[in-house]
């Protein structure tokens, strides 16, 4: 009996040594970050155009809507994330939510609720493409209409130019990634929709894989901005250095996910 529990021991120790993971956490992050992240977010290229075109229509139809009637505002912006920030409110009110004159801590429970509220349509977009890309079709199109609606308001006070850089310090690394969210969402809902040559359960698992990988460092995008409205917004007031701030964060995400690489060969 001795004998056989030593055999079944070492058995079980061969099979783990043969059939399980040899790689460490250390090297599966290094992977991920250096390889796995941006080849995925590469390879989403056409759904993410698609995606970024959808903001952009769903901010110019809400920003459209809200220059010939501000009612309209109220239908995009809902009271918890405008902040008080909407057409009732006066310029000078307006103008002190973007210099940090205004109330602190109100900032910092706008600017949580802003990440969580962006936060939200990024999994949802992700989560609910299978539905042959529908739902996340308009959730990316309702988010641009928000954005859109916000800046309109703004900018009919004259005070566009500070909006773009209270918003763009961290919104170029967050509206991103609801546009990575999208991209993955429109993957999996295109696979459901037309698998092609092969059975549709593959190709929903295929297209998952990719979006997958694309949507965990959609998380770490979100994470990142969520430190910079939280904390970069409120101490950088200055315009000018907010804008150096989000062109300096859109060519760290441009060259990230679309510079050349050159592969390395592992020799083992």
């Amino acid at each position: 009996q001795g004998l056989i529990d030593y055999l079944e021991t070492l058995s079980a120790r061969a099979y783990f040594f043969v059939y399980g993971s040899r790689a460490t956490l250390r090297d599966r992050l290094t992977a991920f970050f250096r390889h796995d992240w941006p080849a995925s977010v590469k390879g989403l290229w056409r759904e993410t155009l698609v995606s970024a075109a959808l903001m952009l229509l769903g901010a110019v139809v809400g920003g459209w809507l809200v220059m010939h009637d501000p009612e309209w505002f109220y239908a995009f912006v809902p009271g918890e994330l405008s902040g008080g920030r909407d057409p009732a409110a006066s310029t000078e009110t307006l103008r002190a939510t973007l210099d940090g004159a205004h109330d602190a801590n109100g900032l910092s429970v706008f600017a949580a609720f802003l990440f969580t509220h962006n936060a939200q349509i990024a999994l949802l977009a992700f989560a609910l493409g299978f539905a042959l890309c529908l739902p996340t079709a308009l959730l990316v199109l309702y988010n641009g209409a928000t954005l859109g609606a916000f800046f309109t308001l703004f900018a009919s006070r004259g005070l566009g130019v500070e909006l773009g850089g209270w918003l763009l310090i961290h919104g170029v690394t967050e509206l991103f990634a609801v546009v990575l969210a999208g991209a993955a969402g429109f993957r999996i809902g295109w696979a459901v929709a037309f698998p092609g040559q092969r059975r549709r359960l593959d190709a929903v698992m295929d297209a998952g894989r990719t979006a997958g990988v694309a949507m965990g460092g959609v998380v770490v995008m979100l994470l990142f901005a969520g430190l910079l409205e939280g904390f970069g917004r409120q101490l950088i007031t200055d315009t000018a250095l907010r804008y150096v701030v989000a062109a300096a964060t859109a060519v760290l995400w441009g060259a990230y996910f679309y510079a050349p690489r050159r592969e390395t060969v592992r020799v083992r």
